[in-house]
C-alpha cells in the first residue's frame, strides 16, 4: 500500500473510520476483493490478545491494591472490545501508594514507517522508588509557567495543560516493542483523546538511566568532549533532563493552528515521531533554564545541563538516523553548532559549549520545531530535517571513536532465569 492509495481511500470513509484509519488501535488490510479495509486490533491479533486479556484478569487478582487491580481487569476488556479509554484513565489513577507501576497496552507508533499512525504493544513492570517520587513532586505544576516561557505565539501555546503526575520507578521486567534504545522514562497515554480526558502521567525509570550513564554516557564524554568541559557532565542533570524531556512533551502544541485543527501528526506523518522527540528534548532544556532560575536544580549549574546534553547527543546518535530519537538528536546537535551554541574544534576534533550561546540557539531551535508542529508543514518538516537530521563530518568521525563504547544497555531479568 502506498501513501497515496492510504489517502484516496481514506477520503472515502466517514468521519468516525478516518478516525480509526489514522489511530493507534486499527491494522488497514486488503479483503478478498483487494480493497482496503479496517480491522480492530483485538480481531486481528486475537490469538494473543484473548490469552492475554485472561491472563491480565488473574493478574488483577493477585495485586493488593485496588487502583492497580481496577486498571488490569480494565485493560485485559480493552484486549477484547478494542476500546482504550477507559483503562487509560484508570492507568492513570493508579495510586501514588501502589507499591507496583505497571503500563501495559499499544503506544507507541515509532514502528510505523509509513505514517506513524499505527501503535505497537510493550508491558513495564516497575517497583516504584518511594523516596525519589516524593522529591519530584515539585515539577508537577511547572508545565504551565514553562508553557508561558515559550518564544512562541500565544495561539501556539497548549492552553489545555494539566499537571503531570511524576512517578520514579525501578525496572523488573519489560516486554514487547522495547528494542533499542531501552526506555529510560516514558510519558503517556499518546492517544490524544485519553490526554483531553485526563492528562498524561510521567514514569521514569532510574535503575535504568544510572546503568545508561555509567556505562555508555561517562566514556561518550571522556571520547568526544574537551577535557576542560568533562567536570561539567554529571548523573544529575543527565537524569533531570530526562525527566524534563519527558514533561515536554505535553508543551507546545499538539493540534494544528487554524479553523480546522487535526493532530499533528495526521499532517507530518512519517516525520512526526522524530521532530517530537526533538521538540521534547530542546524544550527540556529551554525549561531547565527557565526552572533554574526558579531554584528548583539547586545543586545543578545549567554548564552542567548543557555540556551533559551535549555529551547525551552522540548516545542517541549512535542508535542511528533511521530511528526517532537518533535523527532527532542529529538534527538538534546540527542546528545548535550551525548556532554557534556548540562549538566542533577540527584540530581537536572535540566537542564543547559556548555558555555565551547555547540559550539563544537553543530558543531559537525551540521556536522553530514548534513553528513547524503548529503549522502541521510537512514540506517545512522535509526541509528542517533533510538539512539538520543528517551525518555531519564531525559527528561520523567522533561515532568512530566511540566503536568501543556500548551503544545501550541490555538488562538480564531475574525473572527470566526463575522461568
Amino acid at each position: 500500500m502506498t501513501k497515496e492509495e492510504f489517502e484516496t481511500w481514506v477520503a472515502t470513509l466517514s468521519a468516525a473510520d478516518q478516525k480509526k484509519a489514522k489511530g493507534f488501535y486499527h491494522v488497514v488490510r486488503r479483503n478478498k476483493q483487494g480493497k482496503l479495509t479496517l480491522v480492530p486490533f483485538s480481531k486481528e491479533y486475537r490469538d494473543l490478545l484473548v490469552p492475554a486479556a485472561v491472563l491480565m484478569q488473574e493478574a488483577a487478582l493477585l495485586v493488593q491494591d485496588a487502583s492497580l487491580k481496577k486498571f488490569l481487569s480494565l485493560r485485559g476488556k480493552s484486549f477484547i472490545t478494542n476500546e482504550y479509554i477507559e483503562s487509560e484513565l484508570a492507568w492513570l489513577k493508579i495510586s501514588p501508594e501502589s507499591k507496583l507501576e505497571v503500563t501495559v497496552g499499544p503506544y507507541e507508533t515509532y514502528t510505523d514507517g509509513l505514517n506513524s499512525y499505527k501503535s505497537a504493544f510493550e508491558m513495564f513492570i516497575h517497583a516504584r522508588d518511594f523516596q525519589s517520587s516524593s522529591l519530584l513532586k515539585k515539577f508537577e505544576d511547572s508545565l504551565p509557567d514553562v508553557e508561558a516561557q515559550l518564544p512562541i505565539p500565544d495561539d501556539f501555546k497548549n492552553k489545555n495543560l494539566k499537571a503531570t503526575p511524576i512517578v520514579v520507578v525501578n525496572e523488573i521486567y519489560n516486554g514487547g516493542d522495547v528494542a533499542v534504545p531501552m526506555t529510560a522514562a516514558y510519558n503517556l497515554p499518546n492517544d490524544e483523546d485519553a490526554i483531553a480526558k485526563g492528562g498524561s502521567k510521567l514514569v521514569i525509570i532510574k535503575n535504568v538511566q544510572e546503568r545508561k550513564f555509567e556505562s555508555t554516557l561517562k566514556p561518550i564524554a571522556e571520547t568526544v568532549l574537551n577535557a576542560d568541559q568533562l567536570k561539567h557532565v554529571q548523573f544529575e542533570a543527565f537524569f533531570n533532563h530526562v525527566l524534563l524531556h519527558e514533561v515536554s512533551h505535553s508543551n507546545g502544541p499538539h493540534l494544528t493552528i487554524g479553523a480546522n485543527p487535526v493532530p499533528i501528526r495526521s499532517k507530518l506523518q512519517e516525520l512526526h515521531s522524530t521532530l517530537e522527540e526533538a521538540k521534547a528534548d530542546i524544550t527540556g532544556l529551554f525549561a531547565a533554564k527557565y526552572l533554574s532560575g526558579k531554584n528548583l536544580f539547586p545543586n545543578i549549574t545549567m554548564e552542567s545541563f548543557y555540556t551533559t546534553f551535549l555529551a547525551s547527543s552522540f548516545r542517541s546518535i549512535r542508535f542511528g538516523l533511521n530511528e526517532a530519537h537518533g535523527r532527532g538528536q542529529a538534527a538538534q546537535l546540527n542546528y545548535l553548532i550551525e548556532k554557534g551554541g556548540f562549538i566542533y574544534d577540527t584540530a581537536s576534533e572535540k566537542f564543547s559549549v559556548d555558555f555565551t550561546k547555547i540559550e539563544t540557539s537553543v530558543a531559537s531551535l525551540v521556536k522553530d520545531i514548534m513553528t513547524i508542529q503548529g503549522e502541521g508543514d510537512k514540506a517545512k518538516a522535509t526541509t528542517f530535517l533533510n538539512t539538520y537530521g543528517v551525518m555531519k563530518d564531525h559527528t561520523a568521525k567522533a561515532l568512530e571513536k566511540l566503536k568501543t563504547v556500548p551503544v545501550d544497555i541490555q538488562p538480564i531479568w531475574t525473572l527470566d532465569k526463575k522461568n
